[in-house]
This record gives structure tokens, C-alpha cells and sequence, in this order.
């Protein structure tokens, strides 16, 4: 059985590598190339304005396809004599603004398909990637969900319930309204309680074309472990060996396209999430510098035409571009990515004896939080001051070979104040960083913790290994020695 699931979105929807359609980047990019540009002495011909200004607009629609656009004129670059200046800053995004201050989110979708959507055989797909991509205009932020193909969900069209990969299939076999990916929408919305506003589904032309053309030298990664896959599905029926030695290295296309989509490791398709959020922020590194974009820019009208039949979307062409604009003012550090991983569902089988993970519905709601929601910004006295009002006990755990860990960071602690009612080691360490677990719902508890030790807002996690039947646990990694000895 084929095994499928790769990154679709890279480079394509948003300008900082969170763009799922290869127009955004291209017009969201146009801006700062023309101003690098014309700060190099680089003239840019006037001509690629009149043919961005001229392209149409279309208004939402479910299955709309987004407009063909007309042939853009020649796009010449010509360095200008030294005595001569700077060429004049070419703006051509200039009229296009997201003036709307709600949050908007998208749900991308990518099925394993290398030709056009219009093919008689083969055009009900499940989805192998689902992510639901949150843009907040006024505290501009991004958060990027990963959602696991094997949830087991209620998919809301009257049939049974099933893994939420198959609600696109169904909703374009079953005639539902919108489609497959209407239905998809409508699935997150109903079992995960998100509001989805646009969605947008893409194939495997749409990440190769992108890729070639944003980075013919292709994009560094850094595997963080071998990866080794026999199994590999190739881009007919059959399965070729790829492999990934641990460290930093540049991957075309092709190869890029595996190591986002191989299942292969301890992880499997958790594993394989973060490795596709991994490619998007390579990707932004790639598209800010001014050869990327000058790629782009020079074959955006040849690339639109090619890949009309390879992507979905109710966005409008002036939508999309001006989601580009937006998206480009974020600073990369105000974009959040989450995973819904082991810790968030409960592992089970179906009674074939399929394997499915049924979500913890309440977890979730707290990733979703940290993922789309920035916390609300109270100083360190406040949480103390909430989180003794949970009365929630404390323990520490070492996930490490370092001995004594676990009562060195008791110790910590106890003369920050606290109370820590348990100690010891986790049954496998694994030596990675630290985090904070809530096991009974004490959130201002295990925020006041991770603010005291210097961690992340992402290192709060909920507890779903067992180690304590309710209270926090301090999971100690190997970061925390620098905290307790002061450096």
C-alpha cells in the first residue's frame, strides 16, 4: 500500500514560507525585489506594473478556479551606469492591501496527485496533509495546526466515522455541496471546533514547479537523524530506497518532496509534520533573498498557466495577493507552528483492526490556544500569584543520563519558592529539551513555571504519558543546567 504524505504548501500561499499558491509570492515578493533592485542600480521595466494591475479578479466561489492571466509583457533587467544612480523604487503592490482586522484561517490541503485535477480516472483523493494556517492582521502573527490523517473524526455528511483524510474523497463521490474540500472545511470546523474561512487544496506539481523555479540550487534542511526508507512510494505504484544522513544539507526539489512526505521514522507521521514546517521556514530563508524572488518574478505568468489544474481555492486572485502583502510585514518570530501528536490523542484500532488516533478533544483547545492565540501578556508576579491560587502539587522528572538532575532542579525551585511534591526519572530518557506537562488542567500553574525557568510558550504541554495522575511535572532536559548553575 502506498504511503503517502508530503509537504504541498511550500513557498505557494504566503510570502514568509506559509504560501500555498505560487501568485502570492511571486506579487507579495515584486515589492521588496523592485526596492533591493533599484537600491543595486538594477532598472526593472516598467511593463510587469501595466500587466500586474491588468490581471482580473474573481469572487469567491467553492469551486471556483482562479483566473488565467494574460501574457505579461518582456521583463528586462539592465544594470544602470554607475553615474547615473539608482533606477526608480518600482511598487507594483502598492494598491493591494488586507484592510479586514478579524483573523482569517485557511486550511490547506495537499493529495498525492501529479496531474491535473480534471483526469477522468483517479479524482477522488483522500488528503495526506491538513494544516489550518491562522493570520491575526493586528497583532500580526501567524500559527500554523498540523492535523494527523488518521484522526478519527465525525465527517458531517450523514455517513459513518472515519479517519479526516477521507473527507475530501467523500464529499467529491458523495456530490456534497462545495465538494471534497468543502466538506473537509466543514469536518475541522464540526469536530475541532475551529472556524475555517477559505481553504485551499494543491497537488504534487504545485511543490516541484515552485521549488525549481524559487530555488533551482535548491533548500538546506537539517535532518536531526538518519532517515532511511526502503519503502519509498515513487510517483507511479511502486517504491524506490531514499535516505537522509543526520545534518545539514541542500535538497532540490525531488528530494526535498521525500524528505517532507517520508513516514519512516520512530515518529511516523508526527515526525513527518514537523519536518514539513521544518521545509516552510527553508523556504521563507529562501524567498527573502533577492535571487529567489527575481526567479520567481521573471516566470510568475508561464507558472500561473501551468499550474491552473493543479490547485483548488474560494480565495480571489486580489485576496491572495494581498494576504501576500500582509503576510510579508510578519516577523518570523511571530509565527507559531503546533502539532496534534501522541500527546494530544489516544492511540486505537478500529474493529478491522485498522490503526486510528482518537483525539482528546480538551488538549487540543489548549494547543489550538497557544498555536493561534497569543497569551494574554501577564508579568511574573501575576501568574505567581494565579498559580498558587490552583494549589496544584509538583514534581520533576530527569529525561536525561545526567545524575541528579531531577533533585538539582528540586532544588531550584524550592528557592524560587516552591513546593515540589515528587521526584524522579522518566522510564527512557531521551535527552530532550524541557518541558512543562499539566496533567489536571492547573494552566496558570505550568505557565508561571515555564515563564520561571525561561521556557517557550510552547514547551506547556498536556500530560498524556502516565508519570502523574494529575498536578504539573517539570520534564528536565539537559537546557536546564544552565539555569540551575547560574550561567
Amino acid at each position: 500500500m502506498r504511503i503517502p504524505g508530503w509537504l504541498f504548501i511550500v513557498g505557494v500561499l504566503f510570502f514568509v514560507g506559509m504560501t500555498a499558491l505560487c501568485s502570492v509570492v511571486s506579487f507579495a515578493g515584486a515589492r521588496q525585489f523592485a526596492i533591493d533592485a533599484g537600491e543595486s542600480g538594477i532598472g526593472i521595466n516598467v511593463g510587469f506594473t501595466e500587466w500586474l494591475r491588468a490581471q482580473p479578479t474573481v469572487a469567491p466561489s467553492p469551486t471556483a478556479a482562479l483566473p488565467t492571466p494574460t501574457p505579461m509583457p518582456g521583463v528586462t533587467v539592465t544594470v544602470a551606469p554607475t553615474e547615473v544612480g539608482p533606477a526608480p523604487t518600482l511598487d507594483p503592490l502598492a494598491g493591494y492591501t488586507w484592510d479586514d482586522p478579524r483573523q482569517i484561517r485557511i486550511l490547506l490541503l495537499g493529495i498525492d496527485q501529479r496531474r491535473g485535477f480534471n483526469e477522468e480516472d483517479d479524482k477522488y483523493f483522500r488528503t495526506d496533509t491538513m494544516m489550518v494556517v491562522n493570520i491575526d492582521p493586528v497583532r500580526k502573527t501567524v500559527g500554523i495546526l498540523s492535523i494527523p490523517r488518521d484522526l478519527w473524526v465525525d465527517i458531517p455528511d450523514g455517513g459513518q466515522p472515519a479517519r479526516i483524510n477521507t473527507a475530501n474523497s467523500r464529499g467529491d463521490s458523495g456530490g456534497y455541496p462545495g465538494g471534497g474540500p468543502a466538506l473537509a472545511v466543514e469536518t475541522v470546523q464540526s469536530n475541532l471546533g475551529l472556524r475555517v474561512d477559505n481553504y485551499l487544496l494543491v497537488n504534487f506539481d504545485v511543490f516541484t514547479t515552485v521549488v525549481n523555479t524559487l530555488a533551482p540550487g535548491g533548500v538546506e534542511v537539517c535532518p536531526n537523524q538518519v532517515i532511511d526508507d526502503p519503502n519509498y512510494p515513487d510517483s507511479g505504484y511502486g517504491i524506490i530506497h531514499v535516505h537522509f544522513e543526520a545534518g545539514c544539507q541542500s535538497l532540490d526539489a525531488e528530494r526535498l518532496l521525500q524528505y517532507a512526505r517520508t513516514r519512516h521514522t520512530e515518529g511516523s507521521d508526527f515526525d513527518r509534520a514537523r519536518r514539513q514546517q521544518e521545509v516552510l521556514k527553508a523556504m521563507q530563508a529562501q524567498l527573502v533573498s533577492l535571487g529567489g524572488i527575481g526567479n520567481f518574478i521573471t516566470q510568475a505568468p508561464a507558472l500561473w498557466n501551468e499550474l491552473t489544474d493543479s490547485f483548488k481555492t474560494n480565495l480571489t486572485l486580489e485576496q491572495i495577493i494581498s494576504l501576500g502583502t500582509l503576510v510579508q510585514s510578519i516577523p518570523r518570530e511571530n509565527i507559531r507552528t503546533g502539532v496534534i501528536d501522541n500527546l494530544y490523542v489516544q492511540f486505537a484500532k478500529t474493529a478491522q483492526g485498522d490503526e486510528i488516533l482518537i483525539p482528546n478533544y480538551n488538549a487540543i483547545r489548549l494547543l489550538v490556544q497557544q498555536v493561534f492565540s497569543p497569551q494574554e501578556a501577564v508579568d511574573l508576579s501575576e501568574l505567581r500569584t494565579r498559580a498558587m491560587s490552583e494549589s496544584a502539587t509538583i514534581a520533576v522528572f530527569n529525561n536525561t543520563d545526567i545524575a541528579g538532575l531531577a533533585g538539582q532542579t528540586r532544588d531550584w525551585l524550592t528557592s524560587q519558592g516552591l513546593t515540589i511534591s515528587q521526584v524522579g526519572n522518566t522510564s527512557a530518557p531521551t535527552n530532550a529539551d524541557t518541558i512543562i506537562r499539566d496533567y489536571s488542567g492547573n494552566v496558570w500553574t505550568a505557565r508561571y513555571l515555564a515563564e520561571l525557568m525561561g521556557l517557550p510558550a510552547d514547551r506547556v504541554q498536556p500530560g498524556a504519558d502516565g508519570l502523574l495522575a494529575q498536578g504539573v511535572a517539570v520534564i528536565a532536559g539537559p537546557d536546564v543546567q544552565p539555569l540551575l548553575t547560574g550561567q
